[in-house]
């Protein structure tokens, strides 16, 4: 079994009838390094989602926020995130660490969805002089990650129309497919 994988995972995985598709997913999109089309998705985003734990597993999940390219991807599986002065909780950098495993959605909720996850361990540095190359920092979250993979878009919502995505639920209509089932390289 694929370590990205639990028992937990997988018992679903069998009783959803989704156990092929999984190992497939993992087999075909899953890396342990960022690719040229990721580095671009990190550094172009201007926005990303962060989880977290505390050292007892409780979770926390932080919206992170900058200009395009605030993210940096500095190495074939790190990246450096600055921390700019919030709400003075620390629960990120806190829970970081309490216990150095993150979880990161980069996504673009446009016409052209996309998501990209990036799982890893963070440790922190809180050098003046390392934070002083990235404007407005107090501190700089570095990720090397364990598990880079993009995830389907199907429920993304436009939002700069606002229309929702096409493959939400409707009552009295069968759900749509994402194209991306129905790849060759996909199937059994």
């Amino acid at each position: 079994m694929h370590d990205m994988y639990h028992g937990g995972n997988r018992e679903l995985q069998d009783q959803f009838g989704s156990t092929a598709l999984a190992d497939r997913l993992i087999e075909i999109t899953h890396r342990t390094a960022f690719n040229d089309n990721d580095r671009a998705f990190i550094e172009g985003a201007t926005f990303f989602f962060m989880a977290t734990a505390d050292a007892k597993g409780r979770p926390d999940c932080s919206f992170k926020g900058g200009p395009a390219g605030f993210v940096k991807v500095v190495g074939d599986n790190e990246l450096v995130i600055p921390d700019y002065d919030g709400n003075g909780m620390f629960k990120s950098l806190g829970n970081i660490r309490a216990n150095p495993n993150v979880g990161l959605l980069f996504i673009a909720m446009s016409e052209s969805p996309k998501r990209l996850r990036v799982n890893g361990a963070a440790t922190l540095e809180l050098d003046p002089q390392a934070c002083a190359a990235h404007l407005g920092a107090q501190a700089l979250i570095r990720v090397t990650a364990r598990h880079v993979f993009p995830n389907c878009p199907r429920y993304i919502p436009d939002l700069a129309t606002g229309a929702p995505s096409r493959y939400l639920p409707e009552k009295d209509r069968a759900p749509v497919e994402p194209a991306w089932k129905s790849f060759d390289h996909f199937k059994d």
